[in-house]
């Protein structure tokens, strides 16, 4: 009788895990198929991302006016970012926006969100879409609008007056001092929708047993909002952290429209910086450093928020 020799691969046992190939063997197999469905995508950052910016680093190297020849002055234009008061004054400006932008937004949108979404408020939809409304409305119509709240005889003076605080009337967006704020706050009152919606999305999937079971372990709703909520919705507060930093520090239309950087030079920010000085001064490799200097303060901000994110997860 003739006995079968013993099967040659090595099975330990039923159940056993097939072995991956090797990752060199998985990469010849595929080649360069993802790359070639990446290019498409690649090719469009390249032209209208990574080209434009390139050539701004490279103009930012020169003193040009935008009609005559170019002259070269190497890192003069960088220096000048920094040794400049009045450029030095609109990044210390655009530094106070992300507190009205990003950080008082971030504390009310916590409360609302919360609030809606905890106390199973009736007509959910309908709040959701009036708080996102100032998102869809151009900035250059909102900045019109609270133009005219903060005038003289506008709206808010107006209330103030019926109210009997005669003395707390001013002129909003002429006041050496309040003016910077009071843009600020027009900048709130866009992004505290925008990050209400992001973290009452995040807050819809917390599982109600978590609540229930703190609940019965005697916990009050603002011990479960620190223990529960806010962990619960630390990636959303990330991505609305980085919208709304970004959207303060590159902000030009809100300003140009109710202040022009007034009064005197309270409200100047780089961007209005790059726009005066490009099409108003002539000096267009100035305005180029001062551009390429924001890019790069956006991205460091943006990516240490990013950062501590993801270490406190």
């Amino acid at each position: 009788m003739r006995t079968s020799s013993p099967p040659t691969a090595d099975v330990r046992g039923r159940g056993a895990a097939v072995r991956p190939a090797p990752p060199a063997r998985r990469r010849s197999r595929y080649g360069l198929t993802p790359y070639a469905f990446l290019l498409p995508g690649l090719a469009v950052y390249a032209l209208f991302l990574l080209y434009p910016l390139g050539r701004a680093v490279q103009i930012s190297l020169y003193d040009w006016d935008g009609l005559t020849l170019a002259t070269f002055v190497g890192l003069d234009n960088y220096a000048q970012v920094v040794a400049d008061p009045q450029l030095r004054a609109a990044f210390g400006h655009a530094l106070v926006l992300i507190f009205f932008f990003a950080v008082l937004p971030l504390a009310l949108g916590l409360v609302l969100a919360a609030v809606l979404t905890r106390g199973r408020v009736r007509g959910l939809g309908f709040f959701r879409t009036v708080v996102f409304l100032p998102q869809v409305i151009a900035m250059v119509v909102v900045a019109v609008a609270w133009r005219q709240i903060y005038a003289p005889d506008g709206l808010l003076n107006n209330v103030l007056r019926a109210v009997g605080l005669d003395g707390w009337t001013r002129t909003w967006l002429g006041d050496f001092t309040l003016t910077l704020p009071a843009v600020g706050l027009i900048g709130t009152w866009v992004s505290t929708g925008l990050v209400t919606v992001l973290l009452m999305a995040g807050m819809a999937r917390v599982p109600g047993e978590l609540y229930e079971a703190a609940t019965l372990d005697g916990a009050g709703a603002v011990r479960q909002f620190f223990a529960i909520t806010l962990p619960s919705v630390r990636a959303e507060i990330v991505v609305a952290l980085t919208l709304t930093i970004i959207a303060a520090l590159k902000t030009f239309d809100l300003v140009y429209v109710t202040t022009s950087g007034g009064p005197g030079n309270t409200t100047t920010v780089p961007s209005f910086e790059v726009y005066r000085r490009a099409f108003e001064l002539g000096q267009v490799g100035s305005a180029a450093a001062v551009a390429v200097v924001l890019t790069v303060l956006i991205f460091a901000i943006n990516l240490a928020v990013t950062r501590i994110g993801e270490r406190e997860r």
